[in-house]
């Protein structure tokens, strides 16, 4: 069974940057397309950037295009997601999970997703 963690969170000032990392151990992460998902305090969860198995492709939500990069080092199991030019509304728990497909939409209404992370805290304050 996979299993994900989280790291790399903390509080950055606004304009800041952070790289998060999804490890995943148990089996092949490069078997699964993996999201990075969000949840701020009292909203929706929302897709923030997918990357697929074979090719890699990668997909961003609309609010962080030009600013998140999705990749993966399939020699560690890893997933990565640098942050740049972080803005306060970028506040949340983000997590990783582990699904069939990146959908148009970051969405589970069109991913199944298998496996996911307890997740990492990131603050975007001054």
């Amino acid at each position: 069974q996979l299993q994900l963690v989280e790291s790399g969170g903390g509080l950055v000032q606004p304009g800041g940057s952070l790289r998060l990392s999804c490890a995943a151990s148990g089996d092949a992460l490069d078997r699964f397309a993996v999201a990075w998902f969000r949840q701020a305090p009292g909203k929706e969860h929302e897709g923030v950037s997918c990357i697929s198995s074979n090719p890699a492709t990668t997909t961003h939500a609309d609010s962080v295009k030009g600013r998140f990069t999705i990749s993966r080092d399939n020699a560690k199991n890893t997933v990565y997601l640098q942050m740049n030019s972080l803005e306060p509304e970028d506040t949340g728990l983000y997590y990783c999970a582990a699904a069939n497909r990146c959908g148009a939409w970051i969405s589970a209404l069109t991913m199944t997703l298998y496996y996911r992370g307890q997740g990492t805290q990131v603050a975007v304050s001054s």
